[in-house]
């Protein structure tokens, strides 16, 4: 298939806003659990980036705390995860500058008497640096402590601040179901607003992610055939090549459908099908996702299709099954693989499935989203189809690349230029984030704690939201727990999957993409 790339010139970067960029009033950044890779991978080079884009306030203070007595330990080993996972510098000069705004403190999740001296070093940390009342807590702990660190907050009065903003961050897994997500949500809610609490998903923090609602509202050409009357089906991949990278117990909890399907891909399928926000503040554009995700009825659970990989090939070398890595049950039913068909019942999209798939150990790594539109009424050019590549007329079909490659993909037909008939081929037209604006180490951590600390909830998500999706989710999860599956494994390593999982799409003429990433 032939392939035009599409690039930005010099010129149009040229000429894009400068300086529009807000920057949060200075306060205190707290990240409980930052001794775990999260602080170290993520969050520290986000944070240092946004420094290095003077997105950060000067006076400002980021509070490391943990349960290991850490002391100046902390920021030695923050900036060298600065260096090796931020593609930074070692001999930046705004390195040092940075890693002075970092401290540490031990605490004890449970111990509310930690609770009242952390707010006493905090209150001292401010009035040495000239910082005033903001606080941003963030919540990158196990899941068990999420409740005790609120009630705590709560408990010591630093959830609220008379003359500032207090907001707090909370990582995922927001619960394991459904009535476990709404007891959180009560218990958080009893000490903060709902408008101060963040949950985060960094899938939202991609700017290939955030390019969707551009991409569907900033070009007169596609919305108007954004619907059912043009759209064949929709797929949505997160295949990914790693296995569980020594995190067993954590997976043995979750599984695939609670890691990633019940939230990245949730969020992704509603940026795809909503529906025009009036503005694009938090409240219109949560409000259109909201109904998305509420039109969608019960899933079947034969609509539904499990996996867990076993040994095989991945990138060549030999890798062991699921039930032989570290610390995971060698009888485990837990699935490292997840597909399933569901409708949206609503006017722009009834009758078109939507395909969902997620897993580990696949072939290739690749998170993309592809809308396929139905075939012309009468295909005339079929009768002169040809051998070879041209030897069928291909649907038009849209890819959008959420990572690694990420960018925009349109196939469509085109005349052979060399045959005297009319033969088709199928080529690409391909926008290339990176060809387009050069290579970012940006993470999506960078886009989402800044809106964090300025207050801006658009790209997290709602109560609401996060209850309607487990709704969805948990009697899936209680089916599959109900009865154990008769053949674990079901796929190699280094494969596309189950081979189950082809039949969710059979019965309607379809098949998986299984040719991801950019075609060059």
């Amino acid at each position: 298939m032939a392939t035009m790339q599409m690039t930005v010139r010099p010129e149009d970067l040229s000429q894009l806003p400068k300086g529009t960029e807000r920057i949060p009033d200075p306060g205190i950044l707290v990240i409980f659990g930052a001794s775990g890779d999260l602080t170290k991978r993520k969050l520290l080079p986000a944070l240092f980036h946004l420094w290095q884009g003077n997105l950060l306030p000067q006076r400002f203070a980021i509070v490391g705390v943990a349960r290991r007595p850490l002391g100046d330990e902390f920021a030695a080993d923050m900036r060298s995860g600065i260096v090796e996972f931020g593609g930074v510098d070692s001999s930046d000069p705004k390195l040092d500058g940075f890693i002075s705004h970092i401290s540490y403190f031990p605490l004890n999740f449970d111990d509310p008497s930690h609770y009242a001296a952390l707010k006493k070093a905090l209150d001292q940390i401010a009035a040495e640096k000239g910082i005033g009342p903001d606080r941003l807590f963030y919540l990158a702990t196990a899941p068990e402590f999420f409740a005790g660190i609120v009630e705590n907050l709560g408990a010591q009065g630093m959830a609220q601040a008379e003359n500032g903003r207090v907001a707090i961050v909370i990582e995922k897994p927001f619960g394991h179901d459904l009535d476990s997500a709404r007891l959180l949500n009560q218990q958080v809610n009893a000490v903060f607003h709902e408008s101060q609490v963040f949950r985060i998903d960094h899938y939202l923090g991609k700017e290939t992610v955030q390019n969707l609602l551009v991409f569907r509202f900033a070009n007169g050409i596609f919305e108007p055939i954004w619907k059912r009357n043009y759209i064949d089906h929709v797929q949505i991949t997160v295949a990914e090549t790693l296995g569980v990278e020594g995190r067993g117990p954590f997976y043995e909890k979750a599984g695939a459908l609670r890691d990633v399907v019940q939230n990245h891909m949730m969020e992704l399928l509603s940026l795809v099908a909503l529906e025009p926000p009036s503005s694009f503040d938090a409240e219109s554009v949560r409000r259109e996702k909201l109904k998305v995700w509420q039109a969608i009825p019960a899933i079947p659970i034969l609509n539904t299709v499990r996996g867990q990989y076993g040994p095989g090939i991945v990138d060549h070398e030999h890798v062991v099954g699921y039930r032989d890595e570290d610390r995971v049950n060698p009888e485990s039913a837990t699935e490292t693989f997840a597909a399933l068909r569901l409708s949206i019942e609503n006017w722009r999209w009834a009758g078109v499935p939507f395909f969902l798939r997620a897993g580990k150990r696949m072939k290739k790594r690749a998170t993309e989203i592809s809308i396929q539109f139905k075939q012309p009424p009468l295909l005339i050019f079929n009768r002169m189809a040809n051998s070879g590549p041209c030897s069928e007329i291909l649907p038009n079909l849209l890819t959008i690349r959420i990572q690694p490659d990420e960018g925009i993909a349109l196939r469509f037909g085109a005349k052979v230029p060399t045959s005297s008939e009319m033969a088709v081929c199928p080529v690409n037209m391909d926008f290339d984030y990176e060809a387009a604006f050069g290579k970012s180490s940006a993470n999506g951590y960078e886009r989402l704690l800044l809106d964090a600390m300025l207050g801006d909830q658009t790209l997290f998500a709602h109560r609401d939201g996060v209850e309607t999706n487990w709704a969805l989710y948990t009697p899936i999860l209680q089916a599959w727990a109900a009865k154990v599956p008769q053949v674990f494994p079901n796929y190699f390593a280094g494969s596309w999957g189950p081979e189950c999982a082809d039949h969710l799409l059979e019965h309607s003429g379809h098949s998986w993409r299984n040719d991801l990433g950019r075609n060059t």
